[in-house]
């Protein structure tokens, strides 16, 4: 159950009325509500908000090589919105379908890049589109060496993945962002973190209990 499946109890927000307006691959609803403003005033909105429940997100790094673990798939919302081949490269990331984050950022690593997760350590969470997306993101780093590899990765096919994984320098990556080659919002996060860290202090990163 995702937290957009509770609606909030305040003294700001009072429900007026909750339309469902698809209920196909995800819930994307119409809700009227009276909001507080800060001056004391009750003003009416409207809101359309896309359920799509939560998500983890992780950031695979090795230490010794310098390097990181991204992945690159086709993204159809992308493509129709300016990216010429709908092609991303992102950090390894899916949705918890009521799953634990940790037990779905192991799963969706394994699946998509073919690494097993040692330790997986919890840096944040963000809501990364709180304007009509209900979904927040659980943020991993973890190391991983060779022996970590298990498969090829790839995704599931009969879920229409087909995955290319990569491993490059953090250097790399981060030139990659400048550049314009890799666009992915949590991703950028995740290496702009770890460039801030340095990956030696990802090893002590804090696991938050949130």
């Amino acid at each position: 159950m995702s937290g957009a499946e509770r609606l909030p109890s305040s003294d700001r927000v009072r429900i007026l009325e909750e339309r469902v307006l698809s209920d196909d691959w995800y819930i994307l609803k119409k809700t009227t509500f009276d909001y507080r403003c800060r001056n004391g005033r009750w003003q009416t909105q409207s809101r359309e908000t896309y359920d799509r429940g939560n998500g983890a997100v992780l950031l695979l790094y090795n230490v010794e090589r310098s390097t990181v673990v991204l992945i690159r798939q086709f993204r159809f919302p992308a493509y129709v919105n300016g990216c010429d081949d709908g092609l991303l490269i992102e950090a390894c990331a899916g949705l918890l379908d009521g799953e634990d984050a940790r037990m779905c950022i192991r799963r969706e690593a394994e699946e998509e890049a073919g690494f097993r997760v040692r330790s997986p350590r919890k840096i944040l969470e963000a809501y990364m589109s709180p304007g009509s997306v209900t979904e927040k993101l659980h943020f991993f780093v973890a190391e991983y060496d060779s022996r970590d590899r298990v498969s090829a990765g790839g995704g599931e096919a009969a879920e229409g993945e087909d995955i290319e994984v990569m491993e490059l320098s953090l250097s790399s990556a981060l030139k990659m962002i400048k550049t314009g080659a890799i666009q992915d919002g949590k991703t950028i996060l995740l290496l702009q973190y770890a460039a801030l860290v340095g990956l030696e202090r990802l090893r002590d990163a804090r696991d938050e209990a949130i």
